[in-house]
């Protein structure tokens, strides 16, 4: 059987109360920090709850989304080639470290790579959702018994991640194009933090969407089931639900651009009219005016050349590269200088 340690969150979530209030005290930072600004925004890790999760899942799948299949595909293809690239020392163990794992879907393709060149093979996926990690956690365990799992329940933004000490080689996976969703300076940031965290000998696989022709970016973040309208009008029923707003998400609207200057998808909940909200937990009154927007999500999508020098600004340095045969989405390797 698995190795399997309970999901703990190093450091700083003890107990699932802990957790709790830390994540409402986030809360309630952010919506102070985004709602009372104009214009007004909130951070995209705020989409991430246990319903978040199940609705992120389900767009994964939709025929319009085509990052998780696309970055699916190179990964069956590549996987060997890709663990061969890190350089593993077959007598040490190999650890994965994967940054935002959701349900782990995609990540047996490469454990299962990693298990053909070590015998020992630990897993340490980091998700902000408790939710989503616990399923991630089953689903390696009944898939590769083999693999110890040790899972950290973490805001990786808010609380960079402190990894222990480990004798062998590490393999960060920041992949599913999580890396998209920040800004160029929180990219910057989270990337020195993991490159902190590491040692020579070690690597990182990135993912990135690239940039490409802008019917397809806005029809795969504005779905015909309306799917990713529902993730995104989420944020305002958690906000109900954890911090005692009283937003009505039927008064909202999704919307998705293309910002050709930024190089980015927007999400955006747009105002259908004139209208007041109350978060009693942030001690807000807000009055929102019609066609006003909370800017919720932005997708950033990349070039080769932007790639390698974002890389090599926080202390890596490139080592490979592969794309599917359209070049929409590239999974680069690159080591610790």
């Amino acid at each position: 059987m698995a190795t399997y340690v309970q999901t703990v969150d190093i450091g700083h979530f003890a107990t699932a109360d802990e957790r709790e209030a830390l994540t409402r005290e986030a809360l309630t930072r952010e919506v102070r920090r985004g709602l009372s600004a104009r214009p007004r925004s909130l951070s995209p890790w705020m989409f991430y709850d246990a319903e978040g999760s199940r609705l992120f899942e389900r767009i994964t799948t939709l025929p319009e989304y085509y990052p998780t299949r696309t970055e699916r595909a190179i990964l069956a293809g590549q996987a060997d080639a890709i663990v061969a690239g890190v350089n593993v020392d077959r007598s040490l163990p190999l650890r994965l470290v994967e940054l935002g794992a959701g349900t782990a879907s995609k990540t047996c393709i490469l454990l299962e790579a990693a298990l053909r060149v070590s015998d020992d093979v630990a897993y340490v996926p980091v998700d902000v959702c408790p939710n989503a990690l616990e399923l991630a956690c089953q689903n390696i365990a009944c898939a590769l018994p083999e693999v110890r799992i040790q899972p950290i329940v973490r805001n990786y933004v808010t609380h960079p991640l402190q990894l222990d000490p480990f004798d062998g080689t590490t393999l960060a996976l920041y992949i599913g194009t999580s890396i998209g969703n920040f800004s160029p300076e929180e990219v910057r940031l989270i990337l020195r933090n993991l490159c902190s965290q590491l040692q020579a000998g070690d690597a990182l696989l990135l993912g990135t969407d690239m940039v490409k022709d802008d019917r397809a970016l806005v029809a795969a973040y504005d779905d015909r089931e309306g799917i990713t309208a529902a993730f995104n009008l989420n944020i305002l029923h958690r906000l109900n639900r954890e911090l005692g707003a009283n937003f009505d998400p039927a008064c909202f609207r999704h919307r998705a651009l293309w910002n050709a200057l930024e190089s980015r998808i927007e999400m955006h909940l747009e105002s259908a009219q004139g209208q007041d909200v109350s978060i009693e937990e942030a001690d807000l009154d807000l009055h929102f005016m019609r066609g006003e927007t909370i800017h919720t999500e932005n997708s950033y999508k990349f070039t080769d050349q932007g790639i390698r020098s974002l890389l090599e600004e926080v202390g890596f340095r490139v080592r490979g590269a592969w794309k599917d045969c359209r070049g929409w989405y590239t999974l680069t390797l690159a080591c610790v200088r």
